[in-house]
């Protein structure tokens, strides 16, 4: 690891590995079948793949699958952020419903923003969900969360000390963390020989037309922020307009403002360097010999993904019980390994593929997570302020904005004039 928290061929995928057709972290990792591949004995190879199948044949060898109890939960999470059956992993959902008798209905969203809309526009009924930290905060705010009663989830006791009463649900009644994570930097050492420690080469010319950034306000401005020394979560109207004037001047230098996108941009080395989230990392790290990640110096974003029950969820004891059985270290090892994300559980880390646990990807060093920062939710004012600066920093500016919005007003003026035009004509026609 250098200076700035260099990280090499390790990782895993949060949500999008498995649309990448990779087998990581169980019992499949690319840098594992390289080592089989270099003289492994049979014997030897089939005692391995044996160990590796243990966690998964024990927890499938339990009690009898208990009878239907005739009741459907409804969860709601990111994409392939659950283990599913899929390459050789646990299917949860289903262990689930095997031991209790509760069914699980299970849908995903792609952003916070959008799990919001759903819940605000009432058009579904959840009883779990995993927002992020801010997320959590907003709807706590918003009086959106029941409160959790702890007693049906024993299994809390396996969440570390470190990720209870958090920021965002300071006194720990409404959210249990499922995930967590750092924001850090892919970079194509073929195209950037240095190294790179700073969030500052995102605004390098020398990569002019091959930088990506973040296609959401909150992460792009956290990196301005960080740069400018500024709390992620600061309420001064001079400190945002300070931020968006950083991501102004970065435009020009900016490929593309993209989300899952930077896989293939990446990969293809259309671009060369990008911001995102750690746990992708080995989509990325893995496939290509020539990208690394790194924490930059200056500090990051540290993200919390946690489970919640909607206040209007009328199945709550059942979603506590999922709750609960998604916090059993068994469980969440299994689930983590196919996830790739990193655990809140120290126990848990017993059942998961040992090179992940030991990757600083997954888990960095105290000294990088002591440079970090949490997300909460802020005021309405502050938030209605970041959406119109984060338009301006994609369009350019205030004076990019009108331009666009006088060109769309002439498109609509010719467009009106030719129907009324056309109805003229035909007046004359019928006259």
């Amino acid at each position: 690891m250098n200076e700035g928290g260099d990280f090499y061929r390790r990782g895993n995928s949060r949500r999008r590995m498995r649309l990448h057709g990779r087998h990581v972290f169980y019992g499949k990792s690319i840098f594992r079948e390289k080592k089989r591949r270099g003289g492994l004995s049979g014997i030897f190879f089939s005692l391995m793949l044996l160990l590796a199948l243990m966690p998964v044949q024990r927890i499938q060898a339990q009690e009898a699958a208990a009878p239907d109890r005739g009741i459907t939960i409804n969860v709601y999470n990111w994409g392939e952020y659950i283990a599913n059956g899929t390459d050789d992993s646990l299917d949860v959902n289903a262990e689930f419903t095997r031991r209790t008798g509760i069914r699980v209905n299970y849908t995903t969203f792609d952003s916070n923003e959008s799990l919001y809309s759903k819940l605000v526009g009432g058009g579904a009924d959840y009883d779990v969900i995993i927002p992020s930290d801010y997320m959590v905060s907003k709807l706590i705010h918003e009086n959106m969360l029941a409160e959790l009663d702890f007693s049906n989830i024993p299994n809390y006791q396996y969440i570390d000390g470190s990720f209870r009463n958090p920021d965002y649900d300071p006194e720990n009644r409404y959210s249990v963390p499922y995930t967590w994570g750092v924001v850090g930097l892919f970079y194509n050492t073929d195209y950037i020989e240095e190294e790179i420690t700073s969030w500052s080469a995102l605004w390098d010319e020398r990569y002019a037309g091959k930088i990506l950034m973040f296609d959401n306000p909150r992460d792009s401005f956290a990196i301005a922020q960080i740069l400018l020394g500024q709390s992620l979560n600061t309420t001064d109207e001079n400190d945002w307009l300070e931020a968006v004037a950083l991501l102004k001047q970065q435009k020009p230098l900016v490929q593309a403002y993209v989300m899952d996108r930077i896989f293939d941009k990446m990969e293809s080395e259309e671009a060369w360097i990008a911001p995102y989230y750690s746990g992708d990392a080995a989509i990325l790290v893995d496939n290509s010999e020539n990208i690394r990640f790194v924490v930059p110096e200056e500090g990051t974003n540290y993200f919390v993904d946690a489970m919640c029950i909607p206040a209007t969820s009328v199945h709550k004891a059942e979603a506590e019980a999922y709750i609960n059985f998604l916090c059993d270290p068994e469980i969440a090892g299994e689930n983590m390994n196919y996830v790739g994300y990193s655990t809140p559980e120290t126990a848990a880390k017993a059942y998961m593929d040992q090179e992940m646990v030991a990757s600083p990807v997954h888990y960095p060093d105290e000294e990088i997570l002591a440079r970090t920062q949490v997300f909460v939710n802020l005021p309405e004012d502050t938030g209605k302020l970041i959406d119109r600066l984060w338009a301006e920093a994609k369009m350019g500016g205030p004076g990019e904005s009108a331009v666009l919005v006088a060109i769309i007003l002439g498109f609509l003026a010719v467009y009106i004039a030719i129907i009324v035009g056309k109805r003229r004509r035909r007046k004359r026609e019928l006259a």
